[in-house]
C-alpha cells in the first residue's frame, strides 16, 4: 500500500496495560465511523505496514484501545508514536459541496463572479479557522474555509466557487515593499 493512495486516520500515542494493547487517537470529526476497524496501516521506516485487530474499544471519545492480533512486544514498540492511515477507498464518497480536504488539492478556486483566486496548493487545519492556502500570480493566498461561503463544488471542471467578501483577494496581490 502506497501513502498517496492513504488518508491520515491518526496515531498510536501510547501502550495500554500490559497485554500489549495501545492507544489510536483519532484526528477526525466523526470518530464513531471507525469503532469496528478490522485493520489499519501504520508508517514505519516509511512504510505502511499492515496491523490487523482483533478487538477495539473506546478509551475516550477520539481514542482507540486496540489489541492487534498475533503481535509480540517488539511489533508493538515498533507501533508506538507512529502515523496511522486508512486505504482512500474505505472512505464514503461526498457530493454536493461537502468534500475531503485532500480530494480538493490542485482544485481551482473561483469567486461568485467567476474571478480566479489560485490553484488550493494546501489547506491548514490546524488553527482554530481552517483555510486554503492558494497561489494567485505567483504569491500565496490565505482564503478561510467557510462552509456558508462555498457556493459549488464541481468536481469534474475541478473548481469550486465560493462568495468572498469584497477585496479579499485584492489584499493578497497589492505589491509590497520588498517587490518593488
Amino acid at each position: 500500500m502506497r501513502k498517496e493512495d492513504c488518508y491520515f486516520l491518526g496515531k498510536i500515542t501510547r501502550r495500554h496495560g500490559l497485554a500489549g494493547n495501545v492507544i489510536l487517537k483519532l484526528d477526525t470529526d466523526q470518530p464513531e465511523l471507525y469503532n469496528k476497524l478490522e485493520s489499519i496501516f501504520v508508517e514505519i521506516n516509511g512504510l505502511l505496514v499492515p496491523f490487523f485487530i482483533e478487538k477495539s474499544s473506546w478509551s475516550k471519545l477520539d481514542a482507540l484501545n486496540i489489541a492487534f492480533k498475533n503481535s509480540s512486544e517488539a511489533l508493538v514498540d515498533q507501533s508506538l508514536n507512529k502515523d496511522v492511515y486508512l486505504p482512500l477507498s474505505t472512505l464514503p464518497k461526498l457530493t454536493g459541496k461537502q468534500f475531503y480536504y485532500h480530494e480538493v488539492i490542485g482544485f481551482e478556486i473561483m469567486d461568485q463572479d467567476n474571478k480566479d483566486c489560485g490553484v488550493i496548493r494546501s489547506i491548514n487545519d490546524q488553527t482554530a479557522q481552517n483555510y486554503f492556502v492558494t497561489n494567485l500570480y505567483g504569491k500565496e493566498v490565505v482564503i478561510p474555509l467557510i462552509k456558508d461561503w462555498i457556493i459549488e463544488v464541481n468536481r469534474e471542471e475541478r473548481f469550486i466557487k465560493i462568495e468572498l467578501p469584497e477585496g479579499l483577494i485584492d489584499v493578497f496581490l497589492v505589491p509590497s515593499k520588498k517587490d518593488e
